[in-house]
């Protein structure tokens, strides 16, 4: 089991989503039907459900499917959403955190795999949001390998035929890491709105 600090992650994607205008709040991005603020949206809400998933406080938020409804942003959300990350970072500090089981998005499922797909989230939303409002994006290099690894494992199972989130994108072995990653996950590195 390998614990991944995701602070500088949700730093990372907290700053990206500072720099969002109020203009951008509608643009497109690689998440079909899904424009910014619903990105935004799901960036929060999953936040706080890996949050509780973390401290094994099971309930309505660790039940609810990330499916189920396209998440939107409150009028709040340039305050909630930071201190949601900060807090998600903090609760997988815990060492506690990545042992047993736990649930999120209505899955019960061991913390170690939680976490590793926890730092996928945040490494491939973060790309997404990125490349819809154009502003430049390095992952952090620790959370970047755990979601590489965890959706390499994922395209490889035979249960799943494929990716975890869509087909995989054909991506160069020879290309970036996060390319790589991000065709895994069933985006096109190469996107644009």
């Amino acid at each position: 089991m390998t614990i991944v600090d995701l602070g500088p992650q949700t730093r990372i994607l907290a700053r990206l989503a500072e720099s969002v205008t109020d203009g951008q709040l509608t643009a497109p991005t690689p998440c079909p039907d899904c424009a910014v603020r619903n990105l935004l949206g799901h960036i929060h809400m999953l936040s706080v459900a890996f949050r509780d998933a973390a401290r094994k406080d099971v309930g309505a938020t660790t039940d609810t499917n990330p499916n189920a409804a396209v998440p939107d942003i409150g009028p709040g959300w340039r305050e909630e959403l930071p201190k949601a990350l900060d807090e998600l970072a903090d609760a997988w500090r815990d060492p506690a955190a990545w042992t047993g089981m736990t649930r999120a998005g209505g899955v019960t499922l061991p913390g170690e795999v939680a976490g590793a797909v926890v730092a996928d989230e945040l490494v491939i939303h973060g790309w997404d949001l990125a490349r819809a409002t154009g502003l430049p994006y390095a992952p952090d290099p620790a959370a970047l390998d755990s979601a590489h690894g965890f959706l390499l494992a994922a395209a490889e199972d035979p249960n799943r035929g494929g990716g975890l989130f869509g087909p995989v994108v054909p991506v160069p072995q020879d290309a970036p890491l996060l390319d790589r990653a991000v065709g895994l996950s069933g985006r096109d590195p190469g996107w644009r709105p």
